[in-house]
């Protein structure tokens, strides 16, 4: 046994730290957290000192108690995690759960995984710093207050199985709002002019009225009034400007330009980030600092020098513009600044060299350049056209890397010919376009991480998972939009003419950019209407402030979190007994059969469609959404053909074929078969020949694969992902397996594993009373029999149960029939 027990959060550093530290060190990792609060439970005393009652989780009760033996025979104990407040709250629960001694516990940090930087750690060890500890508790408490309080009001008030969070709710927000900005925006058109000359050399270049005409009377006289005009040069300046090179990466600024640069989803960054910190590659990757050490721009200027020149070197720092900057000291950059590439996997590779390069730019020159601004007069009229031009004189950091923009519309300066004050130039055509002004953009993930972070909502660490839950929740999607065609004029001068053109332009679609949902419209709404301060950016944003300050010791976390909820219960409380169900309803016409309403609203299974009232003596129609078809959007047309489901499209091998909707969407029925209508397709537009491609397609996939045990093995995609069905049981095909091309022995192994551990799962099994208690999820155990099923609370050791207890139990849980007394008449 090693007289040092290391403990870090993650395996994958373990190894790594385990290479730099001798036979006297045994590093072994917590996986995170190894006390958290309960997960069915609020976990806090919120009548009385606020205090947080964390546990261990079950799946690590092994672990702790693995750990609390290694340290009990070491003789120091190095509490190792990350140095921000999460990591630093992993170290208190550590010191706490495995009940370590001050005299032998030492906390050390560092930000990055190399040998100097760990010895350098410890030789300076310190002790828990408990206001970031108090910081990171502020946050957890804070957020599970919002969360338990909120939530079962969503599920009251709005659809069950819904969630409200502090800063996911004020993300949702942001998005619903931009969405609305775009629905309500009035394009408004205007005549862009623009111009293509040629000098006496036969360069071409274009310019342009710096103005737009707002008619097309005002655009086609101008262009009437240049016929026949000479144009040439009136005003010719060239002034020197430069570009500076970007500040290094912080968290979001990472997560920004892997985005626009590599396409990553910032939950994709995160992950590989870690990879690439925790294998010493790179520092911390959470980090609000753009502040290098002087090691790394004493490296970078050699490395500059060594690869590009001595002129290309230029060493700088860099200030925080961020209040508050904690997470860490010392932007994301590479551990080595020599090492320009590693070899790893493909996408690690090419965020490695992403920060890499911004990282060496920062410390490079700054690029010289040459503006030039050209002013073209002409003969017939006073408007004056003007061409930008732009020319790199020293390249500098501009050499290797120029950050990226979230601006799709931005025009680069290109470059001009040679030209001469008054010369005259040839004009090859004048074009007036109709142009629209353009709605604000729909956010993608990077330009939402930008938003909250100038809001000050949140902090690094928590962008990547808040964006992953209102997308998991289905607040809000990654939209398809498709946009709509239009019309616009173009009026072309050439050739001493002027020509009307009418083209055609595709407007408003969009890929891949933040959507919300209906669910997510109607939850923001009920949240704003009845909570507003908890979405407001504002209260957020001072929060936010608040953890910093409890962070530096300036405040007291307790008081914080109790002054709070002394304001906000009382709200919940009220809002749960009094605010109206939220359904999103909207009134869209006169069903013409029954007279009756016909609304889009939000229903149990999700957005719908309904005729009638829900107090009419006749039960409504009811019938689903399909496709990207939304409650704000569907129109009265497109409501009744939803009702012209189920209709029978035709037969298919003496079979009717039907085509209908269910809870899950469109569906056909063929036989006894289900065939899903996939989700980009309009059921209504079916046919027959498409049914019976789609049919075809579920049986080719139904097939059986395999046989095993003389039975066979079919395949399929469902809700959950890829599984295997055998002799009536469904067994989930993890991503361990190439799912399109299984063998024999996955298939052997897959059913023999599902089947141990259906073995596994059972506690007791009274064949003769038909009675069985099973293990389920969480911790929890269910009696069976038959088709009655009893969940038993945590509080019953189910494995001790005896036969009687279990008939007990299920003869209090089954409901009484209740019996009648027949009256008999006196005779």
């Amino acid at each position: 046994m090693a007289k040092n027990l290391v403990i870090v959060e993650s395996p994958a550093k373990a190894k790594t730290i385990e290479k730099f530290l001798g036979k006297d060190f045994q590093v072994e990792s917590s996986f995170g957290h190894i006390a958290d609060l309960p997960s069915k439970e609020i976990g806090i005393n919120v009548d009385g000192d606020f205090m947080p009652k964390y546990a261990v989780p079950s799946d690590k009760k092994a672990l702790v108690k693995k750990l609390k033996a290694l340290a009990k025979k070491a003789e120091t104990v190095w509490l190792a995690s990350d140095e921000d407040r999460e990591g630093e709250a992993i170290a208190w629960h550590l010191y706490e759960q495995l009940k370590l001694k001050d005299t032998a516990t030492k906390r050390i940090v560092f930000h990055e995984i190399t040998k100097k930087a760990i010895l350098k750690a410890v030789e300076n060890p310190r002790s828990i710093d408990y206001n970031l500890v108090n910081a990171q508790q502020a946050r957890r408490v804070l957020d599970r207050l919002v969360g338990y309080e909120l939530s079962p009001v969503l599920w009251r008030k709005v659809k069950g199985g819904l969630s409200a969070g502090r800063v996911q709710s004020v993300s949702v927000r942001l998005i619903v709002e931009r969405e609305r900005e775009i629905e309500n925006f009035i394009p408004v058109a205007s005549y862009k002019v623009v111009a293509e000359f040629t000098t006496s050399e036969g360069k071409k270049f274009k310019a342009t009225l710096p103005k737009s005409f707002d008619t097309k009377k005002e655009a086609e006289s101008f262009l009437n009034s240049c016929l026949g005009a000479d144009f040439k040069v009136k005003d010719l300046q060239k002034k020197p400007a430069k570009k500076t090179p970007a500040a290094p990466f912080t968290t979001s600024t990472l997560q920004q330009e892997a985005a626009r640069k590599l396409y990553f989803p910032v939950a994709k960054t995160m992950m590989i980030a870690q990879r690439l910190y925790e294998s010493g590659f790179i520092t911390y990757m959470r980090t609000d600092s753009v502040n290098l050490s002087d090691d790394c721009k004493n490296d970078a200027q050699q490395e500059i020098t060594s690869s590009y020149g001595e002129s290309y070197s230029f060493p700088r720092n860099f200030s925080n513009k961020s209040k508050g900057a904690q997470e860490a000291h010392e932007a994301i950059r590479p551990t080595n600044m020599s090492q320009q590439s590693v070899s790893v996997d493909y996408d690690q590779d090419r965020l490695y060299d992403l920060i890499w390069k911004r990282t060496i730019a920062s410390q490079m020159s700054d690029a010289q350049l040459e503006r030039t601004n050209v002013k073209i007069s002409n003969s017939n009229n006073k408007n004056i056209f003007t061409a930008n031009g732009e020319m790199i004189k020293f390249d500098g950091f501009l050499k290797v890397y120029l950050e990226g923009t979230d601006n799709e519309d931005e025009e680069q300066d290109g470059m001009l010919p040679t030209l001469t004050l008054g010369d005259y130039l040839n004009n090859e055509y004048i074009t007036a376009t109709e142009r629209y002004s353009k709605a604000p953009y729909r956010y993608t993930e990077a330009s939402l991480v930008k938003k909250l972070e100038e809001l000050g909502i949140g902090r690094p660490s928590t962008y990547a998972p808040t964006i992953s839950t209102i997308q998991r929740r289905e607040y809000v999607v990654k939209g398809t939009v498709e946009g709509v065609e239009r019309n616009y004029t173009q009026l072309k001068l050439e050739n001493n003419s002027v020509y009307t053109n009418v083209l055609t332009e595709k407007v408003g679609s969009d890929k891949g950019k933040l959507v919300p949902t209906d669910i997510g419209n109607i939850v923001n709404d009920f949240l704003v209407e009845n909570f507003a301060n908890i979405l407001d950016f504002g209260f957020t944003a001072k929060v936010e402030s608040e953890f910093d300050d409890i962070a530096e010791g300036k405040e007291d976390w307790i008081s914080m979190i109790k002054e709070f909820y002394t304001n906000f219960h009382p709200i919940v409380e009220d809002v749960a007994a009094n605010a109206e169900r939220a359904k999103g309803e909207r009134l869209l016409g006169i069903d013409p059969d029954s007279g009756k309403n016909v609304y889009a609203r939000l229903g149990r299974f999700g957005a719908m469609v309904q005729i009638g009232e829900a107090t009419d003596e006749e039960k409504p129609k009811f019938a689903s959404l399909q496709g990207d078809q939304t409650l704000n959007s569907i129109t009265y047309e497109e409501a009744m053909d939803l009702f012209k489901l189920p209709k029978t499209i035709g037969d298919y091998e003496k079979e009717e074929v039907i085509v209908a909707n269910g809870r899950f969407g469109p569906y056909i029925k063929y036989d006894t078969m289900f065939v899903s209508i996939p989700k980009d397709e309009n059921p209504m537009s079916i046919d027959l020949e498409r049914a019976i491609e789609l049919i075809q397609e579920k049986q080719k996939a139904d097939a059986p694969i395999a046989e095993h045990d003389g039975l066979p093995v079919q395949k399929g995609v469902g809700r959950f992902g890829p599984f295997l069905k055998w002799n009536g049981i469904y067994i989930n095909v993890n991503k361990k397996y190439d799912f399109d091309n299984l063998s024999a022995t996955d298939i052997v192994e897959l059913i023999e594993d599902k089947k141990r551990k259906d073995i596994e799962k059972v506690l007791h099994n009274w064949e003769d009373e038909g009675i069985r208690v099973e293990k389920a999820r969480w911790g929890r155990s269910n009696i069976l029999k038959g088709k009655l099923k009893i969940e038993l609370p945590k509080t019953v050791d189910a494995t001790k149960l005896t036969l009687e207890e279990v008939k007990d139990i299920i003869e209090k849980k089954t409901p009484k029939k209740k019996t009648t007394k027949r009256k008999t008449k006196k005779k």
